[in-house]
């Protein structure tokens, strides 16, 4: 019996869990948000939070512990340097996780888990929040990114075309006058 034993496994033995959930912390340290699923995002959270604890710390020693958590250079060098200076003032709470729906082919629940604005207090409130279909907000965003590479494309269409009209015109007077002579 599992009784009163915390871990979650997600499927993985120890090491490769471990290697996995510090890989995720540091991608999300380094690009500052990472697309997964719940279980994995809800412990990555919990190990984010502890590193930035670490960082707000400072020093030498809390400095290497992060580097055996999460086996990124780069990704301890930018929390300490830039992500637990932003959350100074603040006490927990660091990161949010964002449902985005169900992923295809497994139907496991995919969430967005993302860095808290620095300057947002934590939000506490004695009832959940309707919940609010979470896919609308991205695909608009995805439209709109959309739409912008249409516009795009066709302002390069347009500018190439007046270019390649503007070379022809010089050639077609030069035929004319072959033609005259």
């Amino acid at each position: 019996m599992r009784h009163r034993k915390r871990t979650l496994k997600l499927g993985r033995r120890s090491e490769h869990r471990k290697s996995m959930l510090a890989n995720l912390v540091s991608s999300l340290i380094l690009e500052g948000r990472v697309k997964t699923t719940r279980k994995k995002a809800k412990i990555t959270s919990s190990l984010a939070e502890k590193a930035v604890t670490l960082g707000k710390k400072g020093g030498l020693h809390h400095r290497r512990l992060a580097i055996s958590r999460l086996r990124h250079k780069e990704a301890v060098r930018q929390l300490f340097a830039e992500i637990a200076p932003r959350y100074l003032e603040r006490n927990g709470g660091y990161t949010r996780i964002i449902p985005l729906g169900p992923r295809v082919g497994d139907a496991a629940e995919m969430v967005l888990l993302e860095w808290v604005e620095a300057g947002a207090p934590a939000a506490r409130t004695s009832k959940p929040a309707p919940a609010a279909p979470a896919a609308e907000p991205v695909e608009e965003v995805a439209e709109e990114a959309a739409v912008e590479e249409v516009e795009a494309v066709e302002e390069e269409v347009e500018e190439t075309s007046e270019e390649q009209a503007a070379a022809e015109e010089p050639a077609e007077d030069a035929d004319e006058e072959k033609k005259a002579e």
